[in-house]
């Protein structure tokens, strides 16, 4: 059961009830992206303390949204076809937070697994099907993806491998998703840093991806 009971009989009472708890949402993000072992999920959410995870992990099970899986001799945590309904709910949140996100505080980091919802969040397939096939390597801080677009389909994954262009970028790559700054000038004011590959192409990466601030 829910930790809270908030006493009313409605839809979004109960789905606050199951996924409302500190935290919750976070772990559904990051499973969205895969099936997580406990230390993944903990290194994911770097100030969540060990018993509140724990407590979040046993409430989803118990609610039916994710469940544990053995993976090559280890345990995993998964969502269950019922919690991956909930994939819809956490991008339409991510795009309406991003309106409100402003500049990052200095403590604040970037995983790999928000990253990969944030790009999951801004992908606009009807453009890139219009595009050619392109691969991205990006560095987000400590976050690495290999980001491949063919046609309307996206696939994020961690770590490196050949790019049509390499890039590095902090949190101030916000300024380009919601095309506050053009690609050029991204580059020009080190928003953005080439690493290799061909920098015209981060205009097809802001035309990609974009998100209205």
């Amino acid at each position: 059961m829910a930790a809270r009971d908030y006493g009313q009989y409605c839809g979004v009472t109960r789905a606050v009830e199951l996924v409302g708890e500190r935290w919750a949402l976070l772990i559904i993000r990051d499973l969205l992206v895969g099936p997580r072992r406990y230390g993944e999920l903990a290194a994911g959410l770097p100030r969540i303390p060990s018993n509140i995870l724990a407590a979040r992990l046993k409430e989803l099970q118990e609610a039916g949204i994710i469940r544990r899986a053995p993976r090559s001799r280890v345990i995993v945590y998964e969502l269950t076809p019922y919690g991956r309904e909930l994939e819809p709910v956490v991008l339409a949140l991510g795009a309406w937070g991003f309106k409100a996100m402003g500049d990052p505080r200095e403590e604040q980091i970037v995983t790999p697994d928000s990253m990969t919802m944030a790009l999951r969040t801004a992908f606009r397939p009807q453009i890139a099907a219009e595009l050619p096939t392109t691969v991205y390597g990006a560095h987000f801080g400590a976050a690495e993806l290999l980001i491949r677009v063919d046609g309307p389909t996206l696939d994020v994954a961690r770590g490196e491998g050949p790019a049509d262009l390499a890039f590095s970028a902090g949190p101030g790559i916000r300024r380009l998703i919601s095309g506050e700054l053009a690609p050029t000038a991204a580059i020009e004011t080190g928003v953005v840093e080439v690493l290799h590959g061909r920098d015209d192409l981060l205009g097809r990466f802001a035309d990609t991806f974009h998100l209205a601030a």
